[in-house]
Order: C-alpha cells, then structure tokens, then sequence
C-alpha cells in the first residue's frame, strides 16, 4: 500500500500564535485608550502613542492595512492644527486649580466650580455674597475669595483668556421704590460691582465682558430660601474660544 505523503508543515502566512498575539495587543490598547483623558492630552504625548501604533505587529507580520493621511490633512486640517488643544489643555488644567482653590467654599456650597460650553464657569453663590434685592458684595465675608479669585484670572494657565461676568437673581420682584427698576438692573448691578472688585485687585479691566440675566438662568427652585439664595450669585465665566 502506497503511503500518504505527509503534507507539509510550516505553510505561508502568520504562525497561529500571532493570532492571540494580536488578540491580547487589540485588548491593551482599548483598555489604554479607555483610560485615556483627551482633555489632557499634549502634543508630545500624542505623537507617543501614534509612533506606539504605528509600529505594532512590525515584524511579526507583514500586509494588512495601513494608516495613510487623507485629503483633510492635504488641506492642513491635522489634529496638531486643532486651535482648541492648547486652550483646552489650560482650561482643564485651571479647573483642577479652582476646584482645590476654593475646595472649602466648594463644600459649603459657597462656590461652584462647572464646565460647559462657555468654558469654566466659577458661581460665586449664596447669601455669603448678595443679600436679597442688593448688588452690595459682602467684603467682609467674601474678601478672602475673591482676593484668591483674582490670583487666578491673573494665573500664567490663563494669560490671553477673556473673562465674562454674569450677574443673576432669585424671582421675587423688586421694589418698586428700592434702587432698582427691575431685576435686569440689579442683576448688572451685581456684575459690576464683581467687575470693580476684581480689577481693583489687579485684574485687567480690558479682559472683562459684563451681562446681567435677571431671574431668567436659575440653578435651583425659587419656591425655597435656600434656593433663591443659590439663585442670587454670580457667575464669573472662563470663555472658552468659540465664545469670545
């Protein structure tokens, strides 16, 4: 009987190792850029891990497809030409400052420190700042804050940053014989005075832009006092570039 000839080992293409190989690497690097914060990233960092893919399974195997750069980046429309990386970078990075900053006035519901698409917006609420149907700042009180408010508006992260400041109040209307007309006035009332305080500080005046929101942007329910002392705040706007 005439033997089978043994079929030969070791045919083209990848060993069956590099299957798991590329299974495990596919896995690391989803982990990885799950972890990831794009806020944070530089374009050192970033550059890393592009040379870091790029050169993965070289070596081990050839073929498959490659990376190649598409007709935006024939335009100049890369990911290193994104205006917003550097800002963004600076921006997340004073967050982190005011947050640690103002952390005890953040715990007592004093100060709040958010994100949104205005950029980083510090509230300076509550009674500790305005009294009910006043645009007075309570120095006495706040003095403190805002002195440490000021240093960072003037920090080096934010150099060549505009600021907004966005006087509100709560919905109980004015008095007809107080100082006010209306609850649009005091509620500029209530940016200006922020306004002079700071640029009394050393903040430059010229980096300012000033608004007043009357009732109309509350951030809790005016059916309670604790409410509209939250309501009666100021919010002192980080623009981020798409609202200067």
């Amino acid at each position: 009987m005439a033997k089978k000839k043994k079929q030969s080992e070791g045919g083209g293409g990848a060993p069956e190792w590099i299957v798991t190989y590329s299974d495990m690497v596919t896995l690391l690097l989803t982990f990885f850029a799950a972890l990831f914060n794009v806020s944070e990233v530089d374009e050192v960092q970033l550059q890393q891990m592009i040379s870091s893919l790029n050169n993965i399974g070289m070596g081990a195997m050839e073929g498959g497809a490659t990376l190649t750069a598409g007709r935006n980046a024939d335009l100049g429309n890369t990911i290193m030409s994104l205006p917003s990386m550097e800002k963004g970078k600076s921006l997340s990075t004073a967050k982190k400052k005011a947050t640690s900053l103002f952390a005890p006035e953040v715990k007592s519901n004093k100060v709040k420190v958010t994100t949104d698409e205005r950029g980083l917006v510090i509230s300076l609420a509550s009674d500790a700042f305005f009294a009910p149907a006043s645009a007075q700042v309570n120095i006495e009180e706040t003095r403190d804050i805002l002195l440490r408010l000021g240093a960072l508006l003037n920090s080096e992260d934010l150099q060549g940053r505009k600021f907004r400041i966005e006087g509100h109040t709560d919905s109980t209307p004015v008095d007809p014989a107080g100082p006010w007309a209306s609850n649009w006035e005091l509620s500029t009332a209530r940016s200006i005075n922020v306004l002079k305080y700071l640029t009394d500080i050393g903040v430059e005046e010229k980096r300012f832009q000033v608004a007043g929101f009357a009732d109309t942007v509350p951030i809790a329910s005016n059916d309670t006092p604790e409410g509209r002392a939250y309501n009666r705040r100021v919010d002192i706007v980080i623009l981020d570039e798409g609202h200067l």
